[in-house]
C-alpha cells in the first residue's frame, strides 16, 4: 500500500508539493506567534530577574506589564519604603512603554544601581539631565557622546551596560517626570531586602501597615513574575487561540480540496481497486496515508522553516525575543496533522462509497 501511496504522491508533484507546503506554512504560523508572544513574555521575566530585586510595591491600577500604566505613586514613598525594617534597598522607577513597545526607564541611579550594579562595557553614570545609559544591543553602531532621540527629546550617551537589566534605555525620573508631565512621580518601587525569603513576609505586612498604602501591590519576585504568562493575560491567550484556529482551518481546506479533487481525479483506479476485491477500510486508509505523508512532510518543513527564520530574525533583530518554545512545537505538528486527517476524511468515505461498476465506466 506504501507503494502505492508514493506512487500517486510523485504521479502529482505539484499538488503534493502545495499541499505540503500549506501545511508546513499553518506550522510556521503558529510557532511564529507563540515565539513572538511568548518571547516577549520571556525576554521580560530575564530582564526583570536581571535588575536585582526581590520585591516590588505598585499601586492598584498599575498593569503587570510595567510600562502600560501610568506613574501614579509620590517617587517620596521610597524614602517610607526605605526605612521598613530589613529593606536594603527601595528604588523609584518610572517606566515609559514607547510607541515600538520599547520601555524607557526612568531611574533613580544611586538606588537603582544600589540593587544590583550596572555592569559597564564603556562610559560610566549620568552626568546630566539629558543623560541616558543604554544596554549593549541599542548601542549598536553607537559610541560614548552619540546623541539619540527619546520621548521627542535629544540624550546623550553616558554609558553603554550589559543588556537584561530590566529596561534597555535608562534617564534620570526627575527627567522622565518633565517629559511625560509626572514630575515627582513612579509607577513602582523595586525593593531589595535582607536575606530573602526570609524577611519578605514581614516586609509586605510592615508595607501594607503604613497609612495610606494598603491598597498598594506588594509582591515578591517569584509572585509577580508567576502572573505574567498567557494564562495571566486574556488578550495573549485570546490572540494564540485564534491565530491556531486560523491555522487549522487552513491545513483542513487546503487538504480537503486536495484530496477531494484526488478522489474525482482517481475515479477509475478506484473502481479497478474495488473491482479487485479493496475493501471499503482498504480505500479509507489509502486517502488517509496519503494525506499523513503529505501531513508529516509540511510538518517537518514547517519546523526546520521555523527555527531557520528563529535564526536569521535573532541574527538581525537582538531586541525581538523572538523564541520557539518546545512544547508549541509538538502542539503544532499535532494541529497540524489533526486538521489534515479530518480535512481527507470526507474524501476518503467519497472515495470508498463508490460503485464499483460505474466507477469502472467512469471517464
Amino acid at each position: 500500500m506504501n507503494k502505492l501511496v508514493v506512487g500517486n504522491l510523485v504521479h502529482r508533484p505539484l499538488r503534493s508539493l502545495i499541499s505540503a507546503l500549506a501545511i508546513a506554512i499553518e506550522v510556521i504560523m503558529i510557532l511564529s506567534i507563540t515565539a513572538i508572544l511568548l518571547g516577549k513574555i520571556s525576554g521580560f521575566k530575564a530582564r526583570q530577574n536581571g535588575i536585582g530585586m526581590d520585591m516590588i510595591v505598585r499601586p492598584a491600577t498599575t498593569n503587570n506589564f510595567l510600562g502600560m500604566s501610568s506613574a501614579a505613586a509620590s517617587i517620596k514613598i521610597a524614602d517610607l519604603l526605605a526605612k521598613v525594617p530589613h529593606v536594603a534597598v527601595a528604588a523609584p522607577v518610572n517606566i515609559n512603554l514607547t510607541g515600538s513597545l520599547d520601555s524607557i526607564y526612568g531611574i533613580d541611579y544611586k538606588s537603582f544601581n544600589g540593587l544590583e550594579p550596572f555592569t559597564y562595557i564603556a562610559g560610566g553614570p549620568f552626568q546630566g539631565p539629558d543623560d541616558v545609559i543604554v544596554d549593549d544591543y541599542t548601542a549598536t553602531g553607537k559610541k560614548i557622546g552619540d546623541t539619540i532621540s527619546i520621548l521627542n527629546h535629544s540624550f546623550r550617551i553616558c554609558g553603554i551596560v550589559e543588556h537584561g537589566k530590566g529596561g534597555r534605555k535608562f534617564i534620570p525620573i526627575e527627567t522622565m517626570g518633565n517629559l511625560t508631565g509626572t514630575e515627582g512621580k513612579a509607577s513602582l518601587f523595586y525593593l531589595r531586602t535582607d536575606d530573602p525569603p526570609r524577611y519578605q513576609e514581614d516586609v509586605r505586612k510592615a508595607i501594607l501597615a503604613i497609612p495610606g498604602m494598603s491598597q498598594y501591590n506588594v509582591s515578591t519576585a517569584e509572585e509577580y513574575l508567576s502572573m505574567i504568562s498567557p494564562t495571566r493575560l486574556p488578550y495573549m491567550a485570546t490572540a494564540i487561540r485564534v491565530v491556531v484556529g486560523i491555522a487549522l482551518v487552513i491545513g483542513f481546506l487546503v487538504i480537503f480540496q486536495s484530496m477531494y479533487t484526488a478522489v474525482m481525479e482517481r475515479t477509475r483506479e478506484i473502481g479497478i481497486l474495488k473491482s479487485l476485491g479493496a475493501s471499503r477500510l482498504y480505500i479509507v486508509s489509502l486517502v488517509l496515508r496519503e494525506t499523513a505523508f503529505i501531513a508529516v512532510a509540511g510538518i517537518v518543513l514547517g519546523i526546520v522553516a521555523s527555527y531557520l527564520l528563529s535564526s536569521a530574525l535573532s541574527a538581525r533583530f537582538p531586541t525581538l525575543d523572538f523564541v520557539i518554545d518546545l512544547p508549541w512545537v509538538w502542539k503544532s505538528a499535532i494541529i497540524a496533522f489533526v486538521g489534515s486527517v479530518l480535512g481527507a476524511l470526507y474524501p476518503a468515505y467519497k472515495a470508498a462509497g463508490k460503485d464499483p461498476i460505474d466507477a469502472l465506466a467512469y471517464e
